[in-house]
């Protein structure tokens, strides 16, 4: 199972008669509401589904401290519901955060839960929590997904009031876009609601419990993509209502009035977008809405997704500048400090302030006008005259001999780089897993810049996620075919902002493959930008060169990415 970074899946929501902050509050990290110990279950409609009862089966009995498959350490449970537990809990492997859900191998819906999440895990969409893994041992099923501990449910984002319009766009944009990927692969949510969206500290939105969640309740659909396109409306009127669009309480928010059914979002709420709020409608409209300006119903995230496409941008708030306080004369600035004054006579407001005399108009202030002006006049004949013989020994200089070769330029001329040397193979530079994109490494050396390797998308780190196997980074292995001088490098990047360097393998290195095998630099490990080029003054011999990466730049999605385009191994042998 793909080995991710850090957050959670959510399996039970909140719901009540509580106030809203409270309830936001009651929400933990892992998405679950409790309510004296006990998970609730919100009034998500489940219209076009249902919802399989189980036999009530025991949750594991655990506790902290207990380790699962000699890794996950859990720490402390969440919540005990429905026959399984949620739990925090350590990846002591790879020292972070993860979360687990736990429930015995012989519950009626083990079977399903593990489909779901190893389906889900394939996905491999950044913009889902991801399913880490999934596994049946010791008569106990486990399921291990991120854990996100920098990022806030949509559950008390809500709690502190509605959305300003562009956050509600990127909402509604993100999530339709995601769910519109989760579906084209045969996944659905079924239980998309607010504390099932989390939001990141650099705005990104998160979706956790893709599949997972309904298979844990045992709630399934006949028409999966309508019920989670109107979950996505009602996320939608909730972040610009702060009302949930049904009549129940839910989710830390106020349902409608009763007998009313669904109104627009601008009649609950003055000031409303009027775009978005016929979008939330739209989305609605799969129970019965009506749209208010008449457009479709959007029925599957697809067309939400391209509804929103359509829209005019919303842009983001202009930042708030607070205009600085008003200068304001001091009794000390006026000249009065520590003078008494008349009785009952404000000094600061009242005593008159004698005007300043004009600038440089005393004896003094004359001298200096003066002077100033005789060192400017003085500058002036200076520099007049260096100007002048600079002129003249120009003239004299170019009606004589050719300057000799004491006459020119001392600076010592930069060694050549030589020329490309012919290379025979090119392979990935993995010491400690298998490679992740062979058929692309040749793309490195085929002469054309457009083409490239890239690496795949790495979560939370810049050193290829943190993996065991990509412990020495990765790069390219360049094979010369024969022991040659090698002089210089010239290297094309994808991106910018690369860690790299170049090193060389021993003279007598028939197959190397660990870090430890190249010890010849042939530059230093430092940020690139999209060209790297490096030259040395000596030579070194040897067949094998390797681009070394030790860290990528982050590809505005979420993860980490980089790559190479083309290699050129320079030398004075060709």
């Amino acid at each position: 199972m793909a080995e991710r970074s850090t957050a959670a899946v959510d399996v039970a929501d909140n719901s009540g008669d509580e106030p809203l902050a409270a309830q936001a509050a009651q929400a933990t990290a892992d998405g679950v509401d409790t309510q004296n110990g006990q998970a609730a279950d919100g009034p998500m409609p489940e219209k076009d589904g249902e919802r399989s009862s189980a036999a009530p089966a025991a949750a594991p009995e655990l506790h902290s401290g207990h380790k699962l498959a000699r890794r996950y350490r859990l720490e402390e449970c969440v919540t005990r519901v429905d026959g399984f537990s949620s739990w925090r809990a350590m990846d002591e492997k790879l020292r972070r955060a993860v979360g687990v859900h736990l429930l015995p191998a012989d519950h009626p819906r083990a079977r399903s839960v593990l489909a779901a999440a190893r389906s889900s895990a394939l996905l491999g969409d950044p913009r889902f929590v991801q399913v880490l893994d999934a596994v049946e041992e010791n008569d106990l099923v486990y399921v291990v997904h991120e854990w996100l501990p920098d990022a806030t449910e949509l559950t008390a984002i809500l709690a502190a009031g509605p959305l300003e319009p562009h956050e509600a766009y990127q909402l509604v944009h993100q999530v339709s876009q995601a769910m519109t990927a989760a579906h084209r692969e045969g996944l659905a949510h079924l239980r998309l609601t607010p504390s099932a969206i989390l939001r990141t500290s650099t705005g990104q939105y998160r979706i956790r419990g893709l599949a997972v969640n309904a298979a844990l309740r045992g709630i399934t659909s006949e028409t999966p993509q309508r019920a989670d396109t109107e979950a996505i409306g009602a996320l939608l009127y909730a972040a610009l209502t702060q009302r949930w669009p049904y009549e129940n309480d839910a989710y830390g928010l106020t349902g409608l009035p009763k007998g009313v059914g669904l109104i627009a979002p601008d009649q609950v709420r003055a000031g409303v977008h009027r775009g978005l709020g016929e979008l939330a409608m739209r989305a609605l409209a799969n129970d019965g809405a009506t749209a208010s300006r008449q457009e479709p119903a959007c029925t599957t995230p697809e067309e939400l997704a391209k509804a929103v496409a359509a829209m005019p941008r919303i842009r983001p708030p202009e930042p708030a500048f607070t205009a600085p306080p008003e200068y304001q004369h001091t009794t000390y600035q006026q000249g009065s400090y520590g003078r008494p004054g008349p009785a009952g006579v404000s000094t600061a407001q009242n005593l008159a302030v004698a005007p300043p005399p004009p600038p440089l108009q005393s004896r003094t202030g004359r001298a200096l006008k003066w002077g100033v002006a005789a060192l400017l006049i003085a500058a002036l004949g200076l520099g007049s005259w260096q100007l002048a013989d600079t002129l003249l020994r120009g003239n004299q200089g170019s009606t004589g001999s050719t300057p000799t070769q004491n006459d020119s330029d001392d600076t010592p001329p930069k060694p050549d780089p030589g020329k490309p040397l012919q290379i025979k193979n090119v392979s990935e530079f993995t010491p400690h897993g298998e490679a992740t994109k062979p058929k692309d490494v040749p793309k490195t050396v085929d002469g054309n810049d457009s083409t490239a390797w890239i690496t795949p998308q790495y979560l939370t780190f810049a050193n290829f996620g943190n993996l065991d196997e990509r412990a020495d980074g990765s790069g390219i292995i360049v094979d010369l075919g024969k022991v040659q001088n090698v002089s210089g490098i010239d290297i094309d990047l994808n991106v910018p902002g690369q860690t790299i360097e170049v090193r060389a393998a021993a003279p007598e290195a028939s197959s190397p493959r660990s870090l430890s095998d190249f010890s010849q630099a042939i530059t230093k490990l430092e940020r690139t930008e999209r060209k790297l080029q490096g030259t040395i003054e000596t030579p070194v011999r040897t067949r094998f060169v390797l681009i070394h990466i030790t860290e990528l730049p982050s590809d505005g999605a979420g993860g980490y990415r980089g790559g190479i385009n083309e290699i050129k191994v320079l030398g004075p042998d060709s």
